[in-house]
This record gives structure tokens, C-alpha cells and sequence, in this order.
């Protein structure tokens, strides 16, 4: 069986794989797009807040508030982005068949 560490490693192909049928395919909202792709920001955040974590107080990320939650800021920031891209589209989309 994989470990947590090996699993989150190995999911991260599978989503640059994503991310590059989006890009290419040039119909995903702009706005959503950067969402994506933050979450690869969430990603390079969380690494060395887990590592901090672990080498400093010797605990999981998850264990530690103020850096736990620092680093899922920049999730909900991702999130955000890809809510106001849909939005933004959707709005477009009924705008245009007015």
C-alpha cells in the first residue's frame, strides 16, 4: 500500500496533466485557469510548512494552527479564483443569449 507522502506525489502528475488539456484546449475561463493553476501555489506552500512543522514543533502540518491554516489561505484563494471564473462565465454565457 502507497504511503500519504507517496499518494500526494504520485497525484500531482495526474494534475499537471490536467492543467495542461485546460490550458490547451483555450475554453476554460481565464480566471478559472489562474484558480488551477494557484492551486499548485497551495501545493509548493504546503510542502515546506509541512516540513517546517515537523523539524520545528515535530508535528504534522495539520497539528500546527497558524501554519496549517496559513497554507490553506492560498487553497481558498485558488477556490475562489475558480468560483468567480465559472461565475464570470456563466454571467457571460446568459448576457449572450439575451
Amino acid at each position: 500500500m502507497l504511503s500519504k507522502d507517496t499518494l500526494f506525489a504520485v497525484s500531482l502528475f495526474p494534475y499537471l496533466g490536467f492543467l495542461w488539456f485546460l490550458t490547451r484546449s483555450g475554453q476554460m475561463p481565464r480566471l478559472a485557469l489562474i484558480g488551477f493553476y494557484g492551486t499548485l501555489v497551495f501545493v509548493a506552500v504546503t510542502i515546506p510548512a509541512g516540513i517546517y512543522a515537523k523539524v520545528v514543533y515535530g508535528e504534522a502540518l495539520a497539528n500546527i494552527d497558524w501554519l496549517h491554516g496559513g497554507a490553506e489561505v492560498f487553497l481558498t484563494l485558488a477556490n475562489i479564483l475558480v468560483v468567480l471564473g465559472f461565475r464570470q462565465a456563466v454571467i457571460e454565457k446568459q448576457s449572450s443569449q439575451q
